[in-house]
């Protein structure tokens, strides 16, 4: 198993100095990886003060060694497909192999589309991701690349330099249990399923139980055509004696354990708590 932490980009952790902190906290802790939301408003009505997820994720690939970094999640469907893969290869130098690309559809369509022009539907923005992820990844290889489709055009084009990595992985977010976005992560490197309760205040994270990961696990496996490595992330925190509870994840199939700092349950100071604290020092 391995663990990771999730940090907002919005309130008072819109200061990039902070998010690069607490990266190198995690890193000294001993958690596996870091990870930032991508958020442009997030709230219509609270307008929460935000900053740039990957200008912070290159600042924490300069300022790190060991953390696998990434996106959770990024909302490709209003970026330029060929922008995201130059910035992932980028990150990808930067980090020496690091880098993870965490997509999904995003949590406010309203907010993070509509309020500037772009459409919020749910179906269009799945159409765009699906050919986001066709592109980048095209475009990553360092081969002679073209794509037509829907939404968007390349023509043949050559991006080098490719990233360190042979692929970068891509994990694919979805609310289970809807089917759809899991048909569209076992196409690819991994899947973060998330359950949440939606508050006038915000959100809270339900986390997965070992039973419900093992049946979303059992329905990727049921649409994958490849037999390689796979990821299954779950977010949830981790009671301070989590050794059933770990056992129980790993047997269901779960690699990671994703610690999400949400900023109206988790202030600062005690997110650098937890942080410090290392991903096995419960909350």
């Amino acid at each position: 198993m391995r663990y990771a932490v999730n940090l907002p980009v919005i309130g008072e952790y819109a200061d990039p100095h902070v998010l690069v902190s607490l990266a190198q906290d995690a890193e000294r802790a001993g958690w596996d990886a870091v990870f930032v939301w991508d958020s442009l408003v997030f709230d219509l009505r609270t307008r929460p003060p935000v900053t740039d997820p990957w200008i912070v994720l290159a600042a924490i690939a300069a300022t790190t060694e060991r953390v696998r970094i990434g996106t959770m999640v990024a909302q490709l469907a209003r970026r330029r497909p060929w922008k995201v893969a130059r910035e992932v290869a980028t990150l990808d130098h930067l980090s020496a192999g690091r880098m993870i690309l965490g997509v999904g559809l995003g949590f406010s369509g309203e907010a993070e589309f509509e309020q500037f022009g772009e459409d919020g539907d749910a179906r269009v923005r799945a159409g765009k991701l699906d050919e986001c992820l066709t592109i980048v990844r095209g475009l990553c290889t360092g081969e002679p690349f073209a794509f037509t489709g829907e939404h968007y055009t390349v023509r043949e084009t050559t991006f080098l330099p490719r990233p360190v990595q042979r692929q970068v992985p891509v994990w694919v977010a979805g609310y289970w249990p809807n089917k759809r976005p899991f048909r569209r992560a076992a196409r690819w490197d991994g899947a973060a399923p998330a359950e949440m309760d939606i508050r006038d205040d915000g959100f809270s994270i339900l986390p997965s139980s070992p039973e419900s990961a093992r049946k979303m696990i059992d329905y990727i496996s049921g649409h994958r055509t490849s037999d390689g490595p796979y990821d299954v992330i779950v977010s949830r925190a981790l009671p301070r004696e989590p050794g059933e509870l770990i056992a129980a994840y790993e047997s269901a199939g779960v690699t990671w354990i994703l610690r999400d700092m949400l900023p109206w349950e988790t202030p600062l100071d005690e997110a650098f708590r937890i942080v410090r604290a290392g991903p096995l020092g419960g909350d």
